[in-house]
């Protein structure tokens, strides 16, 4: 038991030491608060509902209507409810891909594979949001274009 109490104390000292070394917090002064800059409104999503063209092949498309609120987890996916095979011809929605039925060995499944169950890890709700920086992407048409009009040229 005496070991215990001395292991306790020796344990303790450093806590101690720091106690005694540290500084008083200063008391309140009375002076009003530092305003704080608000941030900046979250955009809003486009709802046009406009299929936007992709940039490079295999770009998951973004989603032109507002997803707020929609449910997707391991028991519902919202998402499905317009998508899916059984439910596009009523909805006017285009059908998910057929790659989005495949397991990892490319093996088709009848149902929409669990890898590709959580659609918003890849589709984006696009937004009204500006550029923050200015981007310097081009699309391989863009640069195709550019290379035979450079060929042309000489």
């Amino acid at each position: 038991m005496r070991r215990i109490l001395i292991l306790a104390f020796a344990a303790s000292l450093p806590c101690l030491a720091a106690g005694a070394f540290a500084t008083e917090r200063p008391a309140f002064t009375g002076q009003d608060f530092p305003t704080v800059n608000g941030t900046a409104p979250i955009p809003k999503d486009t709802t046009d509902d406009k299929r936007r063209s992709r940039n490079y092949p295999d770009q998951p498309p973004v989603i032109p209507h507002s997803v707020a609120g929609y449910q997707i987890d391991q028991g519902i996916n919202k998402c499905l409810t317009c998508h899916s095979r059984e439910y596009t011809g009523a909805s006017q929605a285009p059908m998910i891909s057929v790659t989005h039925f495949q397991d990892r060995e490319g093996q088709t499944l009848g149902a929409v594979s669990p890898r590709r169950y959580f659609c918003t890890q890849c589709h984006v709700p696009q937004t009204d949001a500006p550029l923050k920086v200015d981007s310097l992407f081009k699309d391989i048409d863009t640069i195709i274009k550019g290379s035979r009009q450079g060929k042309e040229a000489k």
